[in-house]
């Protein structure tokens, strides 16, 4: 009888449930995957949750393997010099292979009053409170601090319910944009009746956000979307990381600490490869991890990493939205789809993420992205710089 190879995959977010379903290619090997919550939360909906329109809850049996083994719990540490997981309860989990794919979450904020009163809107949990929070308050003016995709959606989300929205910048409204998708993004705002500050926060109080020219904005509620954040589950566990907290790896995704582990998604920081923190790269590197062990448990080189973008999509309310193109190398370009169109493909988008995970778990490895000039791991090493 072959002796199976156990692998445990710590997050069961969009890289996560992908590489567990990915790696159910072979009969030999056992997955398991740990994860805090019983459900899978569709993250890209969030400000949907916020908003009302959607519950961002899928069910893992929807969307996972029945050859994968769910725990629900959290990790406190990973022992890689015994290949053991401690979960919180006290247990631990014995593993071959570990892919490490705990995602990110809201940033802990450093202006004053913005950690005791804002509400940040990066899991299912800070989403429910921020709902509570505005039915609680449903005439107070609402302030969004943030001109990233969430700061952009959660914003246009609200204000299409009819509430008082004002968006904080901090600096250029939606950074990442072309200049003509940040003026149609501006447009549709304007028509939503947000109002657009771009001066930085300097403090929040309870009914109030101040600036930096020295306004202060009433705010009865106050959401912050302001950067990511990463677990620091790795960094915990003696393993190297980046000064966001992300495992440092290779080329392959393999930690420089151990070849044994594997990371995917936004807690990933592959050599010389600082990929957008984004389902779109998730899973992709959800399904190059799994790749990666599978290579070294069938004793071959694993690839390096190749990972190019399209472009990125927003919802601008439930009648709007914008796809902004990109290059390959995800620098946008000035071209964009916008209006009703713009919403219609961003609802595609959200709809295809769940498809791909569905898909991967009936039809494991079908997945295929762009991934120009693959190389083994031995060219990977002398290429991590560029």
């Amino acid at each position: 009888m072959t002796e199976e190879t156990g692998v445990i995959v710590i997050g069961g977010g969009y890289a996560g449930v992908l590489a567990a379903n990915r790696l159910t290619q072979r009969d030999d090997v056992a997955v398991t995957l740990v994860n805090p919550r019983p459900d899978f939360v569709e993250r890209i909906r969030l400000h949907q949750l916020a908003g009302g329109s959607d519950d961002a809850v899928v069910g893992y049996r929807e969307v996972l393997s029945e050859r994968v083994r769910l725990v629900v719990g959290t990790v406190e540490r990973i022992d890689a010099a015994h290949r053991t997981v401690r979960l919180a309860t006290g247990d631990t989990l014995s593993y071959d292979y570990l892919v490490y794919a705990v995602g990110s979450g809201s940033a802990v904020p450093q202006v004053p009053g913005a950690a005791e009163f804002a509400y940040p809107i990066g899991d299912l949990e800070e989403a429910h409170r921020l709902r509570a929070a505005l039915h609680t308050a449903a005439a107070a003016p609402v302030t969004v601090v943030g001109a990233g995709p969430g700061g952009i959606e959660t914003a246009a989300e609200l204000a299409e319910t009819g509430r008082c929205v004002t968006l904080v910048c901090g600096g250029v409204l939606g950074p990442y944009l072309h200049p003509r998708g940040r003026r149609a993004v501006a447009k549709r705002l304007a028509r939503l009746g947000v109002t657009v500050l771009g001066p930085a926060v300097t403090a929040v109080t309870r009914e109030t956000v101040e600036l930096g020219d020295g306004r202060e904005v009433p705010s009865g509620v106050t959401i912050w979307t302001a950067g990511f954040g990463v677990p620091g589950l790795a960094r915990a566990s003696g393993l190297s990381t980046d000064a966001l907290g992300r495992l440092r790896t290779d080329a392959t995704l393999t930690s420089v600490d151990d070849p044994r582990v594997v990371a995917a998604g936004d807690s990933a920081a592959p050599a010389g490869r600082p990929y957008r923190m984004s389902c779109q790269a998730a899973g992709p590197l959800g399904a190059q991890a799994a790749d990666t062990v599978l290579s070294r448990i069938a004793g071959e080189r694993p690839v390096a990493v190749r990972l190019g973008f399209a472009g990125q999509c927003l919802s601008l309310g439930r009648r709007g939205g914008i796809f902004q193109f990109a290059r390959r190398d995800d620098v946008a370009i000035g071209f964009h789809l916008g209006g009703r169109l713009g919403a219609k493909i961003k609802e595609l988008v959200c709809a295809g993420t769940i498809r791909q995970l569905t898909r991967e778990a009936a039809e494991p490895g079908s997945l295929r992205w762009f991934k120009p000039g693959a190389k083994t791991v031995d060219q990977a090493e002398n290429h991590a710089e560029i």
